[in-house]
């Protein structure tokens, strides 16, 4: 297909986009705008989704807390009011935190559970309408690293909610066919968006295991912000349609091995 017939795929469609300011959500955002969509990104602070959307008029951008109560209305009528409707959902907002299960507290078991899970669940339920008018997709940004029947000491909360997540993609999947929406997950490997410097790492130590990790990874080398987008693009496609209810792995074959 030319490059000019796979924009024409996505012009005039409308993206939204959680945790829009940073790493996959950013790159997302932007590899959509480039193909002609237009995109509304959702964050926490102002200025990296400000730096997310320098340049690009097709990007709007709000601050919102995913986990609120009101942000799933926020978000759904922000879309409506600037674009008039809603062709594709991300759902990429997330948060991390590394302790093992003596050490877990309340709060922060709340708090990654909070984004990383029931966001997305309550953003997806009052967007439905909105996709079903477009047959719509669903994309659900998950982990390669809750993948399979593999352990993940001191991430076993992000790796819950990312497991429970891959499951609402197949469910959905199902339930939500019928409407003409369809749903699909990405886990992403491991990929350098500082995540885990936000998660209390010392740029230092994220830098050592960055690198400790690309000698482990087949392809040699841990991955870009950009490698996620690209599939996700991909597989909002109309090429894609027959994609409904998959969990796509992009790690570089590190869940394989």
């Amino acid at each position: 297909m030319s490059p000019s017939a796979q924009e024409a795929d996505q012009a005039g469609k409308v993206v939204v986009v959680t945790g829009g300011g940073t790493g996959i959500g950013r790159a997302t955002a932007r590899a959509f705008h480039e193909d002609g969509a237009r995109v509304l990104i959702v964050g926490r602070s102002e200025a990296p989704l400000k730096e997310s959307a320098e340049g690009r008029g097709g990007i709007r951008w709000l601050t919102a807390d995913v986990h609120s109560p009101q942000a799933p209305e926020r978000i759904v009528s922000a879309a409506l009011r600037e674009f008039g409707r809603i062709d594709v959902l991300v759902n990429n907002a997330a948060v991390a935190g590394f302790a093992s299960l003596e050490h877990l507290d309340r709060a922060t078991v709340e708090a990654q559970m909070g984004t990383n899970l029931i966001a997305p669940l309550f953003l997806t339920q009052r967007a439905l309408d909105a996709l079903e008018a477009t047959r719509g997709t669903v994309v659900n940004v998950g982990s390669a690293g809750a993948l399979g029947h593999r352990a993940w000491p001191e991430s076993s909360v992000y790796g819950m909610a990312k497991t429970a997540l891959d499951f609402l993609t197949r469910t959905w999947a199902v339930e939500l066919a019928p409407r003409g929406i369809r749903c699909v997950g990405i886990a992403p490997g491991v990929v350098d968006t500082g995540v885990g410097v936000r998660a209390g790492m010392s740029p230092a130590a994220y830098d050592t295991f960055l690198a400790q990790m690309a000698e482990r990874i087949p392809a040699g080398r841990v991955g870009r912000p950009e490698d996620i987008a690209w599939w996700i693009v991909q597989l909002t496609r109309p090429e894609a349609g027959y994609a409904n209810g998959a969990v796509l792995a992009v790690d570089g074959a590190l869940s394989v091995t």
